[in-house]
């Protein structure tokens, strides 16, 4: 069987029990490590688990995926993904190919970005659609975050904002001359985010957002140095020191925001009572 198995969002105990067994009793142990990562090193896991793990990068999965599958139909492979393995990235890509060759497909759920970000004190039933911010070039810029964005405000829903991860790279000029050469990791930061944000919001003037509406930065969500900061958009652009190092994320809240949810999301907040004084204005009691 072709197993897909949730790793949960940190380390390496975060696997589930169910998780673990199939790890130890495969043939063999890929590691998706291109859409998220973990805050441990593949090294620790593989101590954990007691097997060696083969990291399976993005032109391992898309276009070598038949190598990830053979021998699958008689003996027990397992695919490790960061979070959910139909969470934030759905993978399915994979299992429909496994599907074609006929190979039985299992997964073990775990918890994702999705789930975890309700640490921040937001009820998860008054988030709309997840958008992804990517980093902007001087040729490419694209916002069609925006209009999504622009729909869940329109009916008072939080949005949860993923921020860019760039694995194994390469450059324009190393792809066009064939060369195996890749850029250094890079993680988007709530900073840079806020910023972007703030630039579509300028070339678009639908007023969807602001540099006064209220925003929450989190990093490295479930894990033990996890971290929120609250504020305006404006006020998270400057926040990258105080939220540490990646990964990141951002909500940008609805204005069906409960007391609760503010009561809880003000702990966080970089000036109280600037928070209290938006929320009043722009946010209680309003959809």
């Amino acid at each position: 069987m072709f197993y897909l198995v949730g790793l949960g969002l940190s380390e390496e105990t975060d696997i589930t029990v169910k998780g673990l067994e199939i790890v130890r009793k495969a043939s063999r142990v890929y590691l998706e490590a291109y859409t998220s990562i973990l805050l441990v090193d593949k090294t620790v896991l593989e101590s954990f688990y007691g097997r060696p793990v083969i990291v399976a990068d993005r032109e391992m999965v898309e276009s070598n995926s038949d190598e990830i599958l053979h021998n699958a139909a008689t003996e027990d492979v397992a695919f490790l993904v960061v979070g959910d393995p139909f969470g934030a990235t759905t993978h399915t890509d994979i299992v429909l190919r496994a599907r074609e060759l006929n190979i039985p497909v299992g997964t073990v759920p775990n918890a994702s970005i999705m789930s975890g970000i309700g640490a921040a004190g937001l009820q998860l039933y008054n988030f709309g659609q997840t958008v992804s911010m990517v980093f902007f070039t001087d040729s490419w810029r694209p916002a069609s975050f925006y209009d999504r964005i622009k729909e869940n405000r329109s009916i008072g829903l939080h949005t949860l904002v993923l921020l860019d991860i760039k694995v194994k790279e390469q450059s324009l000029e190393n792809m066009a001359r064939g060369r195996k050469i890749y850029e250094p990791p890079r993680y988007m930061s709530v900073g840079t985010c806020s910023t972007q944000m703030l630039e579509i919001e300028e070339e678009k003037g639908e007023g969807v957002y602001g540099p006064g509406s209220l925003a929450i930065g989190a990093a490295r969500v479930g894990g033990k140095t996890e971290k929120f900061v609250a504020g305006t958009l404006k006020e998270l652009c400057d926040a990258d020191d105080l939220l540490g190092p990646p990964l990141h994320s951002l909500v940008l809240l609805g204005r069906r925001t409960h007391e609760l949810e503010h009561d809880y999301v003000r702990q966080f907040a970089v000036n109280q009572e600037t928070w209290d004084r938006i929320w009043k204005a722009d946010y209680q009691g309003k959809q």
